[in-house]
């Protein structure tokens, strides 16, 4: 169903500073476009399970008989896809080595595309180091995809960490068939280490690995630094060719469109803002010279030449962005184009449409109530909840 469109104003003015309501920048707030605005709830499924601090639902590319959930202690569980599913089994284990400290565990996964046929999955995590240090792993199945198995594991990259928070860990494949990999600007409050405009280091950014054409990886063509050393162990005496994008503090939660090819991410704000961005090559978004469309460092007059966030909110809607998918499903036609979202903290589910403009304000489309730290895409683009209390929710039609 639909409502015609609501526009939720964020702030008093429609034009947003760098900070102090003030308007160095000249940034536009656009509403979401004149058109009906979905109505969409969430309802739980598969009612017989439930999780210990789950972080991630994804099924395998183009496999729609399974789901597997992620667990931060080091857990991967697999279920069939049946409402009267009563018990997951082990996909992977690896809580013998990982760190759960903090952000810190298993806090990501990605499928090679030709999963089984090419038996290799990705996992990133955290072991213990000074005091973490993040890897980004493959595994491979040894049993025709029924799980992997933990003495294959090939070590990609890592990344010391300075702190146990702001780790990032996500990990996606694009439809380049490249590995894109988040960090976040390695904790602390305030990007103490100034990590998100130091692209001689890999946190604070996105990067875009060949893990097909390199040992253990190769620089895509098209990275902005490419032609320079890699950084090992996450850091280097030149900018990083792994880099994507940087100027971010903690990605949490990324995802391509499947039409567009899009890639759209969550960034964790500090103390006022959350934002959504659209991750672009060679995109520089801002942290910690500015929190969204806001200064940060200073407080005012900061520089204007980021890359904006197309959409933002304060903390008075929310506290922690969770990213999300543009819904490409059939079963609601309404919300087809929408880019749907959520807070870990508040509970609401957004969306913006995405053909949206910087900065645009979200719908709130839900007050679910949810501890919302990730979704899930089926492979007929359906969209679910995960909630980091244990359980799975659909994205459905509001009642």
């Amino acid at each position: 169903m639909a409502r015609p469109n609501l526009l939720i104003l964020i702030g008093a003015s429609l034009i947003v500073g760098c900070g102090g309501g003030g308007n160095e920048t000249g940034v536009i707030i656009s509403p979401p476009p004149d058109e009906l605005t979905p109505t969409i709830s969430t309802q739980p499924v598969f009612g017989n399970l439930s999780f210990s601090q789950p972080v991630g639902l994804l099924q395998a590319p183009g496999d729609s008989t399974r789901w597997f959930v992620v667990e931060k202690s080091g857990l991967i569980h697999v279920f069939a896809n049946d409402q009267s599913t009563m018990s997951p089994s082990t996909f992977l284990d690896l809580r013998g080595v990982i760190n759960a400290s903090g952000e810190g565990g298993l806090l990501g996964m990605a499928f090679d595309p030709g999963f089984p046929l090419v038996p290799e999955v990705y996992v990133s995590f955290t072991r213990s180091g000074s005091p973490l240090v993040s890897y980004i792993s493959r595994f491979t199945s040894t049993d025709d995809g029924f799980s992997l198995n933990p003495a294959t594991e090939e070590v990609i990259l890592t990344v010391n960490q300075p702190n146990t928070n702001h780790n990032g860990g996500d990990l996606a494949f694009g439809p380049d068939d490249y590995l894109y990999v988040g960090f976040g600007d390695g904790g602390g409050g305030g990007d103490p280490d100034g990590n998100g405009q130091n692209t001689n280091t890999l946190m604070g950014a996105i990067l875009r690995l060949d893990v097909v054409g390199g040992s253990p990886y190769g620089i895509p063509a098209g990275n902005e630094f490419e032609s320079n050393p890699v950084c090992d162990g996450g850091t280097g005496d030149m900018p990083c060719p792994e880099i994507f994008a940087w100027g971010l503090r903690n990605p949490w939660r990324f995802s391509f469109d499947t039409v567009t090819a899009k890639l759209w991410a969550g960034d964790v704000g500090q103390g006022n803002w959350e934002e959504i961005d659209v991750i672009e090559s060679g995109g520089n978004y801002g942290w910690n010279v500015r929190e969204g469309a806001h200064c940060f460092s200073p407080a005012s007059g900061c520089a204007d030449s980021f890359v904006e966030p197309i959409s933002e909110y304060d903390h008075s809607l929310g506290r922690s962005v969770t990213g999300g998918f543009v819904y490409r499903g059939t079963a609601l036609p309404d919300l087809v184009g929408w880019y749907v979202f959520g807070d870990f903290g508040s509970g609401r589910l957004f969306g913006i449409p995405e053909d949206s403009t910087a900065v645009t304000v979200p719908e709130v489309f839900e007050e679910t109530g949810l501890q919302i730290v990730s979704f899930g895409q089926g492979a007929d683009r359906e969209l679910y909840v995960l909630h980091f209390g244990g359980t799975i929710h659909q994205i459905v039609d509001a009642p």
